[in-house]
């Protein structure tokens, strides 16, 4: 059951931050400037002035589903990750609920007009994510189930909407590529349309072209496209690059930057970077920056025993499963090749081996599965 929650929620997920307006807004310029607004601000970390932009929405259309949208999206960004936040986990749910009801208001309850579908997604899938990183599987399952009918209606919006190239290409590249990963799961796509992987890269690349509100959301998952699945960190630099220079306050964007710059060996570039990150010493960044501290020490500077230091350091900060698990195999892979070098091949299998229980970037497991 487990398993066939999370695939469905996944696939809920590659829509959650696709917010298009309704209809009336599409065609109100204003309007649509001030959500196009308020999401480049949320994403820079400027909460406060993202604030005014949704309270104009808000006076202009009263209790539309898109405010509390963006209100929680707010919360999502303020209190990363928000599962750690349990008092603000609860608001979150809650402004969730209150989209639900206001698309109950405006359309009726269970309305297959597209807005009523696109905001039961979004609401739904942000309710099922944050349930199952809090691993309250239960309460996850229903929402997946309560999103399911609207979540199969909106593929028949795919070619409505530009913004719906992200979403479409998400679908193509990850009913393929999840399978590969999970075998478990296969008897369970057999009523699922089949992708298309070499399309489905495509049609995310071309969000990040012609989106305007999911062109941040395209090219932050084809850059973890590009360095879990298909192993080219320089594409994903191209990406997490474009991510900095539009929203150079945020802090998650910049890490992911960091990380695809050291995995495409540019390391000049990748020392600017790791400046700034190393002045956030809260939550899991200093996971990250121990981690990328190691790398360079290790590739660019071949000093072991500094690389050694760091990543211990490292191993030392819990990592979140959704951010920073890859962080811990990566360390315990740097471990295992220090290790190697210094001809002690049973520690280095060691450490090769507790790599592979937190390994999910397909480099990294091939790396490990080789080390005889």
């Amino acid at each position: 059951m487990r398993n066939k929650v999370v695939l469905i929620c996944f696939f809920l997920l590659s829509i959650i931050s696709s917010l298009p307006a309704g209809a009336q807004i599409l065609n109100d310029p204003a309007a649509l400037k001030n959500i196009q607004t308020s999401m480049d601000k949320i994403y820079n970390y400027e909460f406060d002035e993202a604030e005014v932009a949704i309270n104009q929405i808000e006076k202009r259309y009263p209790n539309h589903p898109v405010t509390h949208i963006l209100d929680s999206f707010i919360l999502f960004w303020k209190y990363l990750p928000i599962k750690d936040h349990p008092a603000k986990s609860k608001e979150y749910i809650q402004k969730l609920d209150r989209c639900l009801e206001a698309v109950n208001k405006k359309y009726g309850k269970n309305s297959l007009d597209p807005e009523a579908v696109f905001y039961t997604i979004v609401a739904r899938s942000y309710m099922a994510m944050v349930y199952n990183y809090r691993g309250e599987m239960l309460n996850a399952a229903g929402e997946g189930k309560k999103a399911y009918n609207a979540f199969v209606e909106g593929f028949k919006l795919i070619n409505k909407n530009p913004e719906f190239y992200f979403t479409s290409g998400m679908y193509n590249y990850y009913v393929e590529v999840y399978p590969e990963e999970h075998s478990i799961v296969k008897p369970l796509l057999v009523f699922f349309k089949s992708g298309d992987k070499a399309l489905g890269l495509k049609q995310i690349d071309n969000a990040t072209k012609v989106g305007t509100i999911t062109r941040a959301e395209a090219c932050y998952y084809l850059s973890h496209i590009y360095l879990k699945y298909e192993s080219q960190p320089e594409k994903a630099a191209f990406y997490t690059g474009k991510l900095v220079n539009w929203y150079p306050k945020n802090s998650l964007y910049l890490m992911t930057n960091i990380e695809a710059l050291l995995l495409s060996e540019k390391y000049d570039l990748a020392v600017k970077e790791l400046g700034l990150l190393k002045k956030i010493n809260t939550g899991f960044f200093p996971l990250a920056t121990h981690t990328f501290q190691g790398i360079l020490e290790e590739k660019d500077a071949k000093n072991d025993a500094n690389a050694q230091r760091h990543y211990l350091a490292a191993l030392k900060v819990p990592h979140d499963d959704q951010y920073t698990k890859e962080y811990h195999a990566m360390s315990y892979a740097g471990l295992a090749r220090i290790a190697a070098r210094s001809g002690n091949k049973a520690k280095a299998k060691q450490y090769y081996k507790k790599c592979l229980e937190k390994a999910e970037y397909r480099s990294i497991v091939k790396e490990a599965k080789a080390f005889k």
